[in-house]
């Protein structure tokens, strides 16, 4: 089925951009005859095409900026080009008429440029040194942002200067200079009255308090707490997913958790939890945990700010990963920049040596993955009149190779062949960032999703009536997890919001978590196939409910291990299979499809009829593998290795400060002063 083609913006802007030229040069030629229907007719077009940019085109506005015709060059020619036409139209010596009316003018942009100056100075005061969520920062005087119009000049300026306009256009048709004084009067008004609740944030007492409170508060609130151990994450808006799984193992621990961060929006990205969070965009801010109670940083990721962080000595650091596969990012050279690197099973440390890139053996250490521990595990074949399979297809990576995902070539046929089953029911999960590098991709994405919503179409069937107990568990759930802000609310003033947690309600949220994924699946229709691309349902639970997964060489299919339930590979590398499952050990259990989804009937006849599964005792051999030892359980394994590296950080400052402490000379205890000059 043709896929809609997208929308050509660049045309669009063209478009655009050519409308408002049109529209000033109509208006420049209206005022100069003077022809009054096409001045307002011009105007009115003008001022419209202006909205929709700040509406719909904020790329095109960014272009004009660069060009040095921002919105107020854009409005001063607009009432100029007015006030032109006003000149030319009746009697002649008309200056002295409209001579106050210019000066109006004149006040009005002088009081928007005061404005915008004043707003500058606000927003640096409301910009923080540290940035908080679930802690307690009222000292530090937090308060409501001001009107979001108040902040943006743009929309400021068309708000505030459309009645000036409008007097202006009204005065054109009869002459009438009056209604052009009462317009302008009231822009006037309209810039002073914002003007003053501007600066009143800056009186003492209205602003926020100064850097050096701020960095004080910090500290005090640092020995306070006395953190022990600290998740470090810094990345992009769609890589927030990479902390996410990290915070219920994190939480669940026995040390004093924080959340370091270093972008202020990643603050709003971080999933719910009542672990405090703290967000350090300056280096020199970063470095005041040296002095700190903090032990170990776990590491989920590598950005360029990770080194910063890197340099504290006080601290251990250990790079854990956001997913284990067979991909060479999964060794990754820059792991042997930290002190440790934990891994999830024996394979994880076989990877690394093979790879060569500089991690020893000593620093590896198996930990298990904490988060699989809850994964229900294999409990037979399908007991219902549906087989769910779940595709779930990673994303097409940074370095263009064709294996990474198999969405561009063999996406839709193993869509089309899992579709042709009639006992089928499945469950779409593509990585959030499928099509950020390669277009084709994205595409193949919105073709797989018609052809889902196509079988859809033709499979009806009675929905259960559960819809309003979903509904109700998804505001509470909601109302847990999510903080309602009003609109164009800061960082201040979320700060101020998301205070200190409630008690329980971590608890709270697993429960409401629990409930709202039970009622999910037990509210859709029998058999109808799911696209899934909100948070929730997260991919754990659709394990839980799936027979089968078929996925790509990813951290996907490791995790899924840890249900011992068939899956199955695509492999689009051009490999034969044989070198297939040789360059990827994580395929050894799996079936491997080939772009065609060819044995994609057989797979399925092997999950209905588990005496036709040859690969049950491989699956348990690799989990093993893959994943290490179901006891102690992975959460167990994890908090002791917290623990170990907490105490080689305490012994690292305890030498630290014997060996300082010894090469510091004594004091004298007596001064002799040098005899004074004759």
């Amino acid at each position: 089925m043709p896929v809609p083609l997208p929308r050509p913006p660049v045309l669009l802007k063209g478009l655009v951009t050519l409308v408002l030229a049109a529209a000033f040069a109509a208006q420049a030629v209206a005022a100069l005859l003077p022809h009054v229907p096409l001045l307002l007719a011009a105007t009115a077009v003008s001022l419209a095409t202006e909205g929709a940019l700040l509406r719909w085109q904020r790329g095109v506005l960014s272009l004009f900026a660069k060009s040095h015709a921002d919105i107020t060059v854009r409005h001063v020619l607009r009432d100029l080009l007015l006030v032109v036409g006003l000149l030319r139209l009746g009697e002649q010596d008309r200056e002295t008429v409209y001579v106050p009316l210019v000066a109006g003018l004149l006040a009005f942009y002088v009081l928007h440029c005061a404005i915008q100056a004043v707003s500058v100075l606000v927003r640096r005061t409301r910009t923080l040194p540290v940035v908080t969520r679930n802690i307690d920062a009222s000292a530090l005087r937090l308060s409501p942002a001001p009107a979001l119009l108040l902040r943006r000049p743009g929309h400021r300026l068309l708000v505030f200067g459309l009645p000036a306009t409008a007097g202006l256009l009204a005065a054109a048709p009869g002459d009438e200079p009056v209604y052009a004084a009462v317009g302008i009067a009231l822009s006037l008004l309209l810039a002073l009255t914002g003007l003053g609740a501007l600066l009143l944030r800056l009186l003492p007492g209205r602003r926020p308090a100064g850097e050096q409170e701020v960095l004080d508060w910090f500290d005090a609130w640092l020995a306070a707490y006395r953190p022990t151990v600290g998740l470090y994450f810094s990345g992009g808006a769609a890589s927030a997913y990479q902390a996410n799984m990290w915070l219920e193992p994190l939480a669940r621990g026995d040390g004093r958790p924080v959340i370091v961060l270093r972008e202020r929006f990643m603050t709003q990205k971080i999933a719910a939890t009542d672990i405090p969070i703290v967000c350090l965009p300056k280096v020199s801010t970063l470095m005041r945990l040296e002095h700190s109670t903090l032990q170990v940083l776990v590491h989920p990721s590598n950005s360029g700010k990770t080194s910063q962080v890197l340099r504290i000595p006080t601290i251990k650091h250990t790079f854990v990963n956001h997913g284990e596969s067979d991909k060479l990012s999964s060794c990754n050279p820059y792991a042997k920049a930290y002190d440790e690197v934990w891994v999830a099973g024996p394979a994880a440390r076989e990877r690394y040596a093979l790879a060569e890139v500089g991690v020893e053996d000593k620093d590896v250490v198996e930990t298990g993955r904490p988060q699989l521990d809850a994964v229900r595990p294999y409990a037979g074949p399908p007991a219902g009149a549906w087989t769910t399979v779940l595709y779930a297809p990673t994303w097409e990576g940074w370095d263009g190779n064709p294996g990474n995902t198999s969405v561009i070539a063999a996406g839709e046929n193993l869509v089309r062949a899992l579709l042709a089953d009639p006992g089928v029911r499945l469950l779409y999960k593509p990585h959030p960032l499928t099509g950020s590098v390669d277009p084709r991709a994205g595409a193949a994405d919105l073709r797989i999703r018609e052809l889902i919503r196509a079988a859809n179409r033709e499979r009806t069937g009675p929905r259960p009536s559960g819809d309003a107990g979903l509904d109700r568990l998804t505001r509470e759930l909601d109302r847990l997890t999510t903080t309602d802000f009003r609109a164009g609310a800061d960082t201040v003033e979320r700060m101020r919001v998301q205070s200190a947690p409630e008690p329980g309600r971590a608890e709270a949220v697993a429960r409401a978590t629990a409930a709202w994924e039970e009622a999910y699946w037990a509210s859709l229709p029998e058999g109808e196939h799911q696209i899934i691309t909100d948070v929730r349902p997260a991919l754990y639970s659709c394990f839980d409910v799936a027979d089968l997964l078929v996925s790509d060489v990813s951290s996907v299919i490791s995790d899924f291990l840890a249900s011992e339930k068939p899956y199955a590979v695509a492999n689009t590398s051009g490999l034969s299979e044989d070198a297939f499952r040789t360059a990827f050990p994580t395929v050894v259990a799996a079936t491997v499809l080939s772009p065609d989804a060819g044995g994609v009937p057989a797979l399925l006849e092997a999950v209905r009829h588990p005496e036709k599964d040859e690969l049950g005792e491989a699956r348990a051999a690799l989990k093993l593998r893959l994943l290490g030892p179901a006891e102690p359980s992975s959460q167990e394994r994890f908090d002791t290795a917290v623990r170990e590296l907490c105490g080689r950080a305490l012994e690292h400052r305890e030498r630290v400060a014997e060996r300082l402490t010894a090469e510091l000379p004594g004091q004298r205890t007596e001064t002799t002063l040098p005899a004074a000059p004759r």
